[in-house]
């Protein structure tokens, strides 16, 4: 009996040995990897492409990987699968989803990342689609590090200046020209009506846009959406609060009182269909907070990067107050900016 045990300790002995170099070998690669990346190339940033679209790229390193987000527009973000590592460049596939003939087309393309010269330098390959979609080159502009949170009680704001004047779009513009214009001013509101019901980020019917652009402010605007009906407040075209109801099927980071797909409210403050609703929302340095019907949902938070559909990604600049008409139909009215002074 004793000669067993010994044997079997013996043996659980080599298991244990056999199973540790079987990890190591394994994970040898991915912490070679890692190292292997460019630190330089490690960060978020704001894409410049051949084609003039909004794009953003996060390369970071998590549990000792590499791991990549890529968004162009309105796609998932990821994060995607790397598939290569060759002479310091990454190759990954991205989904990409345009309007095409026959309606919106959701594609997979090939991209390849590095730095040359020490700049940003990548390529998006999609060879069954026709110029300038096939290959599309592109640059980079890398974030600046996330500010500290701002002490908001030191913070000054200008005078709140109306952003509508309730009888026409003057100020306002199309964000896409070749898009149908559902918006008009009536009845002090400013009305979005489109046949379209379901949430697609896609659609022939446009987003509308201040001719102006601004950098942190506090924003008022009301609004009021009915049942299985969506919209969105971009502020500096970059960050999405979302507009729906209490009761749609969007909820948590998705819902009402969310910056979408990144912050998620603290609470539901939401309010049933057809109702009028209000938010506060104010932007100082990169952090974000959300009053929804009076009550605070999100709280000077930070947010990491820009939103599905943002029509820019470059945090250091001004953008405009961006209304999402392409989804479905929604009113708004009251709506007012008061600049950050510095």
């Amino acid at each position: 009996m004793i000669l067993i045990t010994k044997a079997r300790r013996y043996q659980t002995g080599r298991l244990n040995l056999r199973t540790i170099c079987l990890l190591a070998c394994l994970f040898w690669p991915f912490a070679s990897f890692a190292e292997s990346v460019p630190k330089g190339l490690i960060g978020d940033w704001s894409l410049i492409l051949s084609t003039n679209e909004p794009a953003w790229l996060k390369v970071e390193i998590k549990d000792g990987e590499p791991v990549v987000h890529m968004r162009v527009h309105v796609q998932s973000a990821g994060p995607h699968k790397i598939i290569e590592f060759k002479n310091n460049r990454l190759t990954f596939p991205v989904k990409i989803k345009r309007e095409g003939k026959d309606g919106p087309k959701v594609t997979t393309n090939t991209v390849t990342v590095g730095l040359k010269n020490g700049k940003l330098d990548g390529i998006i390959v999609n060879e069954s689609l026709e110029k300038p979609y096939d290959r599309i080159t592109f640059t980079g502009k890398k974030f600046p590090s996330m500010p500290d949170r701002p002490d908001l009680s030191k913070v000054r704001f200008g005078h709140p200046v109306s952003l509508f004047n309730g009888k026409d779009l003057t100020g306002w513009r199309l964000y896409d020209s070749k898009k149908k214009n559902g918006w008009r001013a009536e009845g002090g509101m400013l009305v979005n009506d489109t046949p379209k019901t379901d949430f697609g980020s896609t659609g022939s019917y446009g987003n509308l846009q201040t001719e102006a652009v601004f950098d942190d402010f506090w924003l008022h605007i009301e609004f009021l959406i009915e049942g299985n009906r969506n919209s969105g407040v971009y502020l500096r075209g970059m960050y999405e609060a979302q507009v729906v109801d209490r009761d749609s099927r969007m909820q948590g980071l998705q819902g009402v009182g969310s910056i979408f797909g990144r912050i998620a409210p603290s609470i539901q403050a939401g309010k049933q269909p057809g109702e009028w609703q209000t938010y506060d929302l104010t932007l100082v340095d990169r952090h974000v907070t959300v009053v929804l019907n009076g009550v605070k949902v999100v709280d000077n938070q930070p947010v990491e990067g820009p939103t599905g559909g943002a029509v820019h990604t470059d945090p250091t600049v001004p953008g405009p107050i961006h209304l999402q008409g392409d989804h479905t139909s929604v009113k708004y009215k009251n709506i007012y900016l008061a600049p950050v002074v510095r």
